[in-house]
């Protein structure tokens, strides 16, 4: 089972434009869609429809129109009760492709209401093979929340019953990343999904520059050696790279005709843990998550993709020869 972490839910709203967007301009919308939001919810609504069991946890009014979008889809869910509805992000999608975003903060959360959280979190936990947390934190959260809680689901490795604890993932950006990497920092993933933005925030080079192959993955193998188990790396149009401490990888993207970025890099994360749950290989796991990104890139709105959008066959992954020193004798 996959487990999922969304602090920060949301109701995903996108209005696609039939021509480009122009600042100042009145336009007309060809279409208005809504789903329930936040890269955590993403992720669970990916593997649900993947077909892997999936728990996702957030915070959220048992009417409020996440948590109703997460029943009505038939996805597993445990919330933590909050007053007041969800933030609601904004996508203005154009015929070409390019999307602009317009997110909301978010609800505050009580230092109650993020004991409760935490606290169900660790026990849904429990039966659990992936724990994701994904996306911002609402406001008021300590930035080093994410960090808390990978050393606290970390240890111990082995729990009494011999059962090994379940791998944890981070895709999250800004100062809840930074804080995974602090001095005081006990945190070692297991995976981590940045964009070249993210790489960028993380190893103090430009993001420019990383949207290439192997300057990602070099700059991914500080991250592991710094302790994170596995490092994908989403790089856009250009692909993905998948760097372990046993060697790096690199796919590149299909052709496809871009209609919205909306969920694409939380597809990808869906898809390289589907693969994982499945025993593939880390090379396969890199072109299932490719895969899965482009199949979301391909899609309008906010629709994410499914087994039938995906081409794995039009995705192949090869090694990329780091230049690592050799262990000592």
């Amino acid at each position: 089972m996959i487990v999922t972490l969304t602090a920060n839910p949301s109701v995903d709203r996108t209005v696609t434009l039939t021509e480009p967007l122009r600042r100042g301009q009145v336009h007309r919308a060809a279409s208005v869609t809504s789903h329930p939001g936040g890269k955590g919810v993403n992720v669970a609504r990916v593997v649900s429809e993947g077909g892997a069991a999936v728990t996702a946890v957030l915070p959220g009014a048992d009417d409020d129109p996440v948590v109703h979008g997460l029943r009505t889809a038939g996805i597993g869910f445990r919330t933590v009760a909050v007053t007041g509805g969800p933030r609601v992000n904004l996508t203005i999608a154009e015929t070409d492709g390019t999307t602009t975003k317009i997110n909301e903060p978010g609800c505050p959360l009580t230092a109650r209401q993020l004991s409760e959280l935490t606290g169900l979190l660790v026990e849904v936990a429990a039966g659990a093979e992936w724990i994701v947390l994904s996306g911002s934190l609402p406001p008021g959260v300590p930035v080093d929340w994410y960090a808390q809680l990978v050393a606290t689901l970390s240890a111990p490795r082995v729990s009494p019953n011999g059962t090994r604890r379940a791998r944890v993932a981070v895709d999250t950006s800004d100062a809840p990343l930074l804080a995974l990497f602090g001095e005081k920092s006990e945190a070692t993933p297991d995976l981590i999904k940045p964009n070249s933005e993210e790489l960028a925030q993380l190893t103090g080079l430009d993001a420019i520059d990383l949207e290439t192959p192997m300057a990602a993955a070099e700059a991914a193998m500080t991250l592991i050696d710094r302790g994170v188990g596995a490092v994908l790396a989403t790089l856009g149009a250009a692909g993905a790279v998948l760097v372990t401490a046993e060697d790096a990888w690199f796919a590149a993207a299909p052709p496809i005709v871009a209609r919205s970025t909306v969920g694409a890099g939380d597809s990808a994360l869906a898809g390289y843990l589907l693969a994982d749950l499945a025993g593939a290989s880390p090379a396969d796991r890199l072109r299932t998550a490719v895969a899965y990104g482009s199949a979301a890139t391909a899609l309008p709105g906010t629709e994410l993709p499914g087994p039938a959008d995906i081409v794995l066959d039009a995705v192949t992954a090869r090694s990329l020869a780091l230049d690592r020193p050799s262990a000592p004798a």
